[in-house]
This record gives structure tokens, C-alpha cells and sequence, in this order.
């Protein structure tokens, strides 16, 4: 023994001595190699095994043995676990479990029960993890005595009742073939899950007794546990058998009619409406659950059509009763189909036969409204409702925000809150996004503060709409402390922040975050590269942007749809390879629409390259400009190169299509009221003041540099009324009213409908060197930070 340890010290020489004399370093080189999962890693676990054993520290530290024993489990090294699990003089039950689960997941299944009756022999009291672990074992082998044995053993210690050990009893007593041990084992169970059914429902499929199978099925839906795919595998071989007994002319009666129903039921549930349509057409006597159902399934496979001709079917047997599940699932197709005539209908009906006392069926039909966006009718009815809850308000709060009506929305929760109906986390959901569409910093900061006392902060989908909500106010450094804050994280969390970074011109923020995103093991969707994409663009990160776009497809197989092809055109046109984008545009595998040639055209503006612009201009007249920024930029590109006719010509085609340019409108929340301003209005009640500062200003600007850029105004009008239109543009008139509002050095944030104009970025950069303000500009495109007479754009927007 002498000489072999001397032999192993000239090779091991001090580490040796020192692990020798401190177990503690064992314990280091054990968690370091934990983490390593390479074959050197190994090598040297092998190493570390030998010295321990050498050395005997594994008779005064056992917890090393072990925690090697566990290393090797958790590589799929059982049998060399197993050999490091013998030198251990007395296993602790957490080892014991790790050992038998292991062999009765994987085999031989026999060492998992030999393991146990080892545990007993040891003195070490199974808990209620060792059950079921060894109980499947026997259930593989269907070793019926000792699983009655160890029963017996989890009845004296009180374990029996356990959910997991009485569901892992009845699959080893069903495999076994006692149903009714199986049975008397799930009759003690209080409070069973779909598992548990599911084990009934799989042992009773597996010896053919059909009606049981599907007596289980009723009795669990009867209890409000739903079926989920397994009770579908569960009990598939016994739906062939009832098919045959229908088909043998076996007389159809009440019975009948529910079970065909559930199995109905389970095959709509399962997306499997063919064969839905099958069991329900061969069912005579239908009754309102069997329409139910099946009107229910088409609307959860988005076949709304379909549903709606089962639901002309119902309505005209009038044998059968109308249910509320029915009307909402109806409301629901004629809501996504934006069938307004055949909802109203549906409303007078809801009206005549009293359904709209229930208060799923009235939501419905406000949902429905809202989502077509007939917000009036949505609004009459909302205000006709007797009873209300958070679904009603959610449901008309949603309608307004889509239709663009946000300040009503916000009206709307205030109402709630002093009808004392509480808000839920669906409703945060809501109301959110309307506080970040009007820049409602206030509001949105006194929702979180809700939030928070709530006890909802760790809601993903409401932190999700926090961080968008903080994002969008101008909040960046706010969006990522709650970003970071979060426990739990989904695929949303990582894009809304990604998306964050890109529309505040940090698009090497982007990147990191995207580089983190896949090393946290979360796998990048199509709306992740959308955010990149778009991130990368706004930031001039062509080469990385490329990068991104090849991974989509390459790595991720996902295929690019128009918003991919967008980001990239814009990517390019942006940073100047517009020949590149163009190529990209004509290559594409279907057919580009307006919105691609409106990337490039927009860029041939911002680059001034006139004859690309005009050979974009005419794609985009022959397919139809679709909205007036594109006869703006069309009219602009033509006057560029000298075309004064066609640039005549699509101002007149403008007029004939009755498409006005939009307005520039901003605003501003000054103590937690948003003013709006539109270009060159006078209506606002501090107008001459605000007009006073704005010459001030400008007279101070002139001073040190500034000149009017006369190019931003389209009217055919005299250069110095061209200036006088510039000063009044909206973002300039919210800025000079914030001045004068907002006292000291607070940072001053405008919101804009279109995007700033060139004059207007250059106006703002040289307004906070004589304010000494930042100045926070969002438009319609991206956040600009303005500072110390900069941009952190760069000028590149």
C-alpha cells in the first residue's frame, strides 16, 4: 500500500497532498466538474474517484461518494453510479430515489425493486418520492406481489392517499389486471388530476370495457377536470369497438347520445374534426351539448364557416334548446369573419329569447362588436348591459384601443374603478398598452403601483406589457429594470425588450440581448427576427442585420414571410446598398407588395437617388400607393428628378382617390393631462404664448447656426412662407408648450403621429443647447434622444 502510494503521489505531488489533508477541495473539484460535460471533464472525475478512495476520505465524508454517484447519474453513467453507490456504508434516501429512478426509467427494472428492498434492509425510510419510482418498475414487469408488498408498506406510513403514489398504484394494478383494486385505490383519492384519470381511463381501454372507459370520461368532464390528449390515447381502442356496435344496428338511445357525445367532445378537443363530423352525423337524437360540442370544435380549429352551418342546422330543429355555450361560440365566428349583418342578427334573436341575462353570452356579443369595430354599437350596447364584469370592460376597453379611441379606453377603467369592480391581470393587459399608445406615463406609472399591490408583478404577461408600456413612454432604462426583474421569462419578454432596444436606436443593446436570449436555451421565433431585424435597421447594423437574416433561415429553418423581407429591404435601403435592396425586392419568392417598395422608396428619398426612386415609384403606382405617405414620397421623388408632370399628376391622382395627407398631430402629459397639438392649429387656450416662445426660440437658433430646411414643405408657396409653415409644424408647438409647463431641467416627451421631419430634427437638436432640456421625440418610425444639441440617431432614421 506503501509503495502505491508514493507511486501515486510523484504523479499527483502537492494537489494530492492538499486534497489529502482538506476534504473541502473534493468537494470544489466535484461541483467544477458538475458543471464541465466533456469526456476531459471525466478524465478527471475518474481521477478525483481514485484519490478519494485512496485517501479513505470517503469513510469520514460519505456526502463526496454521493455527490459522484450523482454526477455519473445525471450523464446516463448508471452502472458506474451503481459501483460508487456500493463503497457508501449508508446511502441517504435522496441518493436511494436517484438510483431507483434511474433503473426504472431505463432498466433493468429489476435492480430498481432490488434497490428498494435494499433501502428497507438498510434501515432507510422510504418518502413519498420512492414510491413512485419503484411502483413503476413493477408496473413494466408486472410484478403484481411486490407491488401489492409495497402497498402495503405506503399504507403504514400514512403514503397511500399521496396524488403521485395513488396514480402510479392503479397504472401497476390496471397493467397487472385488477381493475377493481385499481378502482378502490382511485375512490380514496380526494382531489385527482387529469393523470389520474388518465390511468383509469388507459386501464380501463387496455382490457376492452368500453362503457367504463367512457363512464370515466363523462364522470371526469362532470367534474370539471378536461380531457387533454392522453385521455384521447386512452381511450382510442375502444372507440373502434362502439363504431362497429353503431354500425351492427344496434338501437341508438339516451345512453348512446352521451357517450358519443364525449367522444365527440375528445375529437374536437383534439383538433380532429373529420372524424367529429363522423360521430355526429351517426348520432340521431342530438341534444344541445352534442351541438354544443361540435359547433365548439369548429370555432377552436378557427373553422368559423363551418360552425356557422352547424348553427343554422340548431336553429332550425326546434326540438333541441339553444345553450349559452352555443350563442358565445357563434359570436365569437361572426366576430373573426367581421360579419357585422349576420352578429346583428343574432343580437335581435339573444334579445327576443331573454339569453342576454347570461352574463358569457352579453360579453360575447360585446367582444364580437368590438373585434369587428363597430365601436358604436359596442359602446350603446356596453352602456345597455344591467350587470357587469372585468370581461365587459376588458372586452369594450379593447375595442376602443384598436379602433385608435385610447383616451376613451382609460375613461372607461376609471369608470370601473368607481363602480368598485376590481381589476384583474387581464384587465392590466388591457389598459396598458392604452397608457403606452397616448404616452400616458402617469397612468401607466399608477397602473404599475396597482400592479405591485395587487400582488401581480410576477405575471409574465403583465411584465411583458409593462416593459412595452415603459418603452414606448420613453422609459428605456425603466423597461429594462423591469426586464431584469423577472423570475419567469417567455419568448415575448425577450422580444418586446429586443424590440425596446431597436425602436430607442440601441441596436447593439438588441444584439447582446439576442445573443442572451439563445444562450438562456430560449429558442428565437419569427417575431424575434422581425425585432432584430427591425433593431439592426434603425441603428445602420447592416453587416449584423445580414448576419441575423441568414441564421433565420439556415439555422432556425424559418421561413421569411413580408415582414422579414421588409426589415431586410429597409436594412439596406437604409444604410445606402440600395441596388442590393432593390435586388432583394425583385427576388423575392412571392410577390412583393406595396409596403416593400415603400421601404425603398423612402430610402431613395433619404439617400437622394432620383432614378431608382422613380422606377420604385412607378411599381408602386401600378400595384396602388395605398396610403398618402407614398404619394407624398411619389410627388417628392419625381420633383427630385425634374418630372414636374408626373409629380402634378400623382398629387391629382391623390385628390381623385379622396386621400388626404394626415395631419401632424403631437402630445404631450403635463400633470397628468395629454395635450395634442396639430400642425399650424390654433385652438389650444395658451396658443399666443406658445407662438411667442416658438419665435424666441427661433430667434436664438438663427444666432448660432440654424437655417430653415424649405425642402420638408410640399406647398408650391414662397420661400418665406415655407419658413413660416416649418415653425408651426406640431412637434415644435408641443415643445414650446412644454417649455413653458414643465419648470427646471425636467427632460421634455413628445409623441408624433407621422415621423419628424428633417427640419424639425435639426430644429430640436439646436433647441436643447438653448434650453439645456433633453428632449424625447417619439414618431411613427423610432424614439430620438436629443441632448447637448445631438441626436443619439446619429441622423440616421
Amino acid at each position: 500500500m506503501l509503495v502505491i502510494k508514493k507511486r501515486f503521489l510523484s504523479h499527483s505531488g502537492p494537489l494530492f497532498l492538499s486534497l489529502f489533508i482538506n476534504p473541502n477541495i473534493f468537494h470544489a473539484k466535484i461541483r467544477h466538474s458538475f458543471i464541465l460535460t466533456s469526456s476531459y471533464s471525466f478524465l478527471h472525475m475518474e481521477k478525483i474517484q481514485q484519490q478519494i478512495l485512496w485517501s479513505k476520505a470517503h469513510v469520514h465524508h460519505p456526502a463526496l461518494l454521493e455527490k459522484l454517484s450523482l454526477i455519473y447519474l445525471s450523464s446516463n453513467k448508471t452502472e458506474v453510479a451503481h459501483l460508487i453507490f456500493d463503497e457508501i456504508p449508508k446511502p441517504t434516501i435522496f441518493l436511494f430515489n436517484a438510483m431507483i429512478r434511474a433503473y426504472a426509467w431505463k432498466g433493468p427494472f429489476d435492480r430498481a425493486i432490488d434497490l428498494y428492498y435494499r433501502l428497507i434492509h438498510f434501515g432507510v425510510t422510504p418518502n413519498k418520492y420512492t414510491f413512485p419510482f419503484v411502483l413503476k418498475a413493477c408496473s413494466t414487469l408486472l410484478a403484481l406481489e411486490e407491488g401489492i408488498e409495497i402497498h402495503n408498506h405506503a399504507k403504514r406510513m400514512c403514503l397511500d392517499c399521496d396524488l403521485y403514489i395513488s396514480t402510479s398504484l392503479i397504472d401497476m394494478y390496471m397493467k397487472c389486471g385488477r381493475v377493481d383494486e385499481a378502482r378502490l385505490v382511485f375512490l380514496q383519492v380526494k382531489n385527482g388530476d387529469v393523470v389520474a384519470w388518465n390511468a383509469m381511463v388507459s386501464g380501463f381501454s387496455l382490457h376492452g370495457l368500453y362503457n367504463d372507459a367512457v363512464g370515466f370520461v363523462l364522470e371526469m368532464q362532470r367534474r370539471g377536470t378536461n380531457p387533454n390528449s392522453s385521455t384521447m390515447v386512452g381511450i382510442l381502442p375502444v372507440v373502434g369497438e362502439a363504431k362497429a356496435l353503431l354500425q351492427g344496428g344496434r338501437s341508438v338511445h339516451e345512453g348512446d347520445v352521451l357517450v358519443n357525445t364525449a367522444i365527440l367532445d375528445m375529437y374536437a378537443k383534439c383538433e380532429s374534426m373529420d372524424y367529429a363530423l363522423t360521430i355526429f352525423k351517426e348520432v340521431s337524437l342530438k341534444n344541445d351539448v352534442t351541438w354544443s360540442a361540435m359547433i365548439g370544435g369548429y370555432v377552436q380549429c378557427e373553422k368559423m364557416v363551418e360552425a356557422l352551418v352547424i348553427f343554422d342546422q340548431l336553429m332550425l330543429n326546434a326540438a333541441t334548446n339553444m345553450s349559452s355555450t352555443s350563442l358565445a361560440c357563434v359570436l365569437r365566428a361572426c366576430a373573426s369573419l367581421s360579419n357585422l349583418k349576420r352578429g346583428r342578427k343574432l343580437h335581435c334573436y339573444l334579445i327576443k329569447s331573454g339569453f342576454l341575462s347570461d352574463i358569457t353570452v352579453s360579453n360575447s356579443l360585446l367582444s364580437m362588436y368590438a373585434k369587428i369595430g363597430s365601436i358604436c354599437d359596442a359602446s350603446s350596447f356596453f352602456n345597455e348591459m344591467e350587470s357587469k364584469d372585468t370581461v365587459s370592460y376588458s372586452a369594450i376597453m379593447s375595442g376602443f384601443i384598436q379602433n385608435g379611441s385610447t383616451e376613451e379606453a382609460l375613461s372607461i377603467f376609471r369608470r370601473m374603478q368607481l363602480s368598485c369592480t376590481k381589476p384583474d391581470a387581464a384587465m392590466m393587459v388591457v389598459l396598458l398598452p392604452a397608457c403606452s399608445y397616448m404616452s400616458a406615463l402617469r397612468h401607466g406609472s399608477c397602473s404599475h403601483g396597482y400592479v405591485i399591490i395587487s400582488g401581480l408583478s410576477s405575471n409574465v404577461s403583465i411584465c411583458n406589457a409593462l416593459i412595452d408600456m415603459y418603452a414606448k413612454c420613453g422609459k428605456i432604462d425603466i423597461a429594462s429594470v423591469v426586464f431584469d426583474g423577472m423570475k419567469d421569462r417567455d419568448t415575448i419578454t425577450w422580444n418586446v425588450m429586443i424590440s425596446a432596444y431597436g425602436i430607442h436606436g440601441f441596436g447593439t443593446k438588441a444584439l447582446s440581448l439576442f445573443d442572451s436570449m439563445r444562450a438562456k436555451g430560449f429558442k428565437p421565433d419569427d417575431i424575434t427576427f422581425i425585432s432584430i431585424l427591425s433593431a439592426c435597421s434603425h441603428s445602420g447594423l447592416v453587416a449584423e442585420g445580414r448576419g441575423c437574416f441568414e441564421s433565420m433561415t439556415k439555422v432556425y429553418n424559418i421561413v421569411p414571410r413580408m415582414e422579414h423581407y421588409i426589415c431586410i429591404v429597409d436594412l439596406f435601403g437604409r444604410g445606402g446598398l440600395l441596388s442590393e435592396a432593390y435586388d432583394i425586392a425583385i427576388r423575392m419568392p412571392f410577390e412583393p407588395d406595396v409596403r416593400v417598395w415603400s421601404a425603398l422608396l423612402a430610402a431613395c428619398r433619404t439617400h437622394k437617388n432620383a432614378k431608382l426612386g422613380s422606377k420604385v415609384a412607378e411599381m408602386i403606382e401600378r400595384l396602388g400607393p395605398e396610403s398618402t405617405g407614398n404619394f407624398v414620397l411619389m410627388s417628392n421623388i419625381y420633383s427630385t428628378a425634374g418630372r414636374y408632370g408626373e409629380a402634378a399628376r400623382v398629387r391629382i391622382m391623390q385628390k381623385e382617390k379622396g386621400l388626404k395627407k394626415s395631419p401632424g398631430c403631437s402630445w404631450v402629459e403635463i400633470d397628468g393631462k395629454v395635450h395634442g397639438f396639430i400642425g399650424g392649429d390654433s385652438s389650444h387656450p395658451q396658443y399666443l404664448k406658445i407662438c411667442e416662445k416658438l419665435s424666441d426660440l427661433f430667434g436664438e437658433m438663427r444666432k448660432i447656426g440654424y437655417r430653415a430646411d424649405t425642402s420638408f414643405v410640399m406647398q408650391d408657396v414662397e420661400e418665406e412662407e415655407k419658413e413660416d409653415a416649418l415653425v408651426y409644424h406640431s412637434e415644435k408647438l408641443a415643445i414650446a408648450f412644454s417649455l413653458l409647463s414643465l419648470k427646471g431641467d425636467r427632460p421634455i416627451f413628445v409623441t408624433k403621429n407621422l415621423r419628424v421631419c428633417g427640419d424639425c430634427h435639426t430644429a430640436i437638436k439646436f433647441i436643447t443647447l438653448i434650453a439645456k432640456r433633453a428632449i424625447i421625440v417619439r414618431d411613427a418610425s423610432r424614439f430620438h434622444h436629443f441632448e447637448g444639441g445631438l441626436c443619439k440617431c446619429g441622423d440616421f432614421w
